[in-house]
């Protein structure tokens, strides 16, 4: 191999790199909505919580001890809940309980699901949440508002 075909690999590398690196920043901490499924329904002993769900909704956190984001996202959550009426937020460490990732499909710590008063599932985080999004969702559900933002 020459070294034109050497740089050239190189910079083909790196530009694949950076695209796929620009993707995966826009996707994390996006808010994904969906319509609640009643199917779809988490409870506390679901996730092995002590702590209850809200009355009105509740910010459920997937976390691990090394997870580097899931601080940030502690304190971004449970402000939110404290200052939100029937809202709370609910952190469960996988650590120690792989199996519920799997349940959950959790590919990437935090992961946060945004639940109803009756536990259906209205939105998913994947990584550090974006706090305006989350804060639109959550106004969304304690409306009473199902439409799916476009």
């Amino acid at each position: 191999m020459n070294v034109l075909s050497a740089v050239l690999v190189v910079v083909g590398l790196i530009a694949v790199a950076t695209v796929v690196g620009l993707i995966w920043q826009r996707r994390t901490g996006r808010v994904a909505e969906r319509s609640a499924d009643p199917a779809e329904i988490v409870r506390p002993a679901d996730v092995r919580s002590e702590a209850p769900f809200g009355e009105r909704a509740t910010l459920l956190q997937f976390s691990t001890e090394f997870c580097a984001y899931c601080p940030a996202t502690r304190r971004l959550l449970g402000g939110i809940a404290a200052r939100t009426d029937g809202v709370a937020h609910v952190d469960i460490d996988l650590t120690r309980s792989p199996e519920l990732a799997q349940r959950f499909k959790v590919l990437q710590t935090p992961t946060t699901l945004l639940l109803d008063g009756s536990g259906a599932v209205h939105a998913r985080i994947g990584g550090a949440p974006k706090a305006a999004q989350l804060e639109a969702s959550l106004a969304r559900v304690l409306n009473g508002d199902d439409h799916v933002a476009a």
